[in-house]
């Protein structure tokens, strides 16, 4: 009923920059929370960014600073701009949303996932 779809990963030097995209659609009423986790190899899924219908953020330790979290809420869309970009921030980066479906009633909806792969 609901889907995520991620776009903009891919493969950049260190320093380098990368923006992620995440659209969100289906029998949706509202969206309260859309973001960002990552999970590397052999790590636990961590906390990317997130950002809240008021337009509130948080972001994990690691990615503060560098890291900017955008909404459209009328396109149903989060921004991740990712700026200075270091190896320790390969990973896949899935999508996330905080959603009150038509049908579906209130869940959290996650992306397939786009790699992010920062090497020289």
């Amino acid at each position: 009923q609901v889907q995520l779809v991620e776009s903009g990963g891919g493969l950049v030097q260190p320093g380098g920059s990368l923006r992620l995209s995440c659209a969100a659609s289906g029998s949706i009423i509202s969206i309260n929370s859309m973001g960002w986790y990552r999970q590397a190899p052999g790590k636990e899924r961590e906390l990317v960014a997130v950002i809240i219908a008021g337009g509130s953020t948080g972001f994990g330790d690691s990615v503060k600073g560098r890291f900017t979290i955008s909404r459209d809420n009328a396109k149903n869309m989060v921004l991740l701009q990712m700026n200075s970009l270091k190896p320790e921030d390969t990973a896949v980066y899935y999508c996330n949303a905080d959603v009150l479906a038509r049908y579906g009633g209130r869940d959290s909806y996650w992306g397939q996932g786009t790699q992010v792969t920062v090497s020289s």
